[in-house]
């Protein structure tokens, strides 16, 4: 199989496991591009996409634009964060005047769950979701499993525990769904305020103690404690948090084996992780970065290739 089930990466709910393969085995060949001396491949060069982001971002935008210059396509930069973008009619007039400069991809972003769905059913260009709400990332959730695949030889039967404000995080519901899919078993690790309740329909273990949860995980994937998405207060204060959620090397001697640690970042460094573990060989937060400009590379690639000029 050389082209992908889907004509837009919506969400990872909708690959089968036979496209995130395929992303992967894609991302391998663009991992050896980006680390050559000259780190450009002319794939996309006839390609105009489009970076709508209207929620701010720094490193998926900056991630997504490096993997767009590397694959030599034309970009147009739109950043709504600040302007009054927000109601579903002009989201469609906003797009559709960005596809009248004939875009062929756009990658957006949106503060709304279920944007993209709602775009790709009224415009004609490819849609890649970098994040809708609090829904899903699918990009992001590609990545970490690239990372842990490379980190670990496979994703298939490892534990991964993805601890944190799962409520509020896009990154969790993709990872869940992208982990189950590749054969991996999920648990989610949190204060009982930031555990969804519809989160043991999707098949994963639920764990309030730290500690019980790394013991029992290969891989624990921290999340970042979103604030900006909170409403009222869901924990104590930030220290209290950090005092139960955060890793830090104390916690690490006390497991009798080793875990690989990773981070979607921004890290608050002394929140949910301490500098020590996230600089440390137990990280692969760098990784993480560096994968995530090639499994970008790899899925505007194979969805440019589902284009009809």
């Amino acid at each position: 199989m050389s082209a992908l089930s889907v004509n837009h990466l919506l969400g990872i709910k909708y690959l089968t496991s036979d496209d995130i393969d395929l992303i992967f085995e894609t991302a391998d060949q663009f991992k050896e591009v980006i680390n050559r001396p000259i780190k450009k491949v002319p794939s996309l060069r006839d390609i105009t996409v489009a970076n709508l982001f209207f929620e701010n971002s720094t490193r998926t935008k900056l991630s997504f634009e490096l993997a767009e210059k590397r694959l030599s396509a034309d970009i147009i930069n739109f950043s709504a964060a600040q302007s009054s973008v927000k109601k579903g009619e002009t989201l469609i007039d906003t797009v559709n005047n960005i596809l009248s400069m004939k875009v062929d991809m756009v990658v957006m972003r949106h503060p709304n769950p279920g944007a993209c769905v709602f775009l790709s059913k009224h415009i004609s260009a490819t849609i890649i979701n970098a994040g809708d709400g609090a829904h899903e990332h699918p990009t992001q959730a590609l990545l970490d499993s690239y990372s842990i695949k490379e980190k670990l030889g496979t994703v298939n039967g490892k534990k991964v525990v993805i601890v944190g404000d799962i409520l509020h995080s896009r990154v969790a519901l993709s990872n869940i769904y992208a982990l189950q899919k590749q054969g991996a078993e999920v648990m989610v690790c949190g204060p009982k305020t930031l555990l969804p309740k519809y989160i043991s329909s999707l098949g994963v273990q639920v764990e309030t103690n730290l500690l019980k949860a790394l013991n029992w995980c290969d891989v624990a994937n921290m999340l970042r404690v979103q604030n900006e998405r909170m409403e009222v207060n869901y924990f104590p204060s930030t220290r209290e948090y950090a005092q139960q959620y955060g890793v830090s090397r104390e916690i690490l001697n006390k497991l009798d084996k080793e875990i690989v640690i990773m981070h979607p970042g921004p890290i608050n460094r002394g929140v949910e992780i301490t500098s020590d573990v996230a600089d440390s060989q137990h990280s692969i937060i760098l990784n993480q970065v560096e994968n995530g400009v090639a499994v970008r590379m790899a899925v505007i690639y194979l969805l440019a290739s589902k284009i009809k000029h």
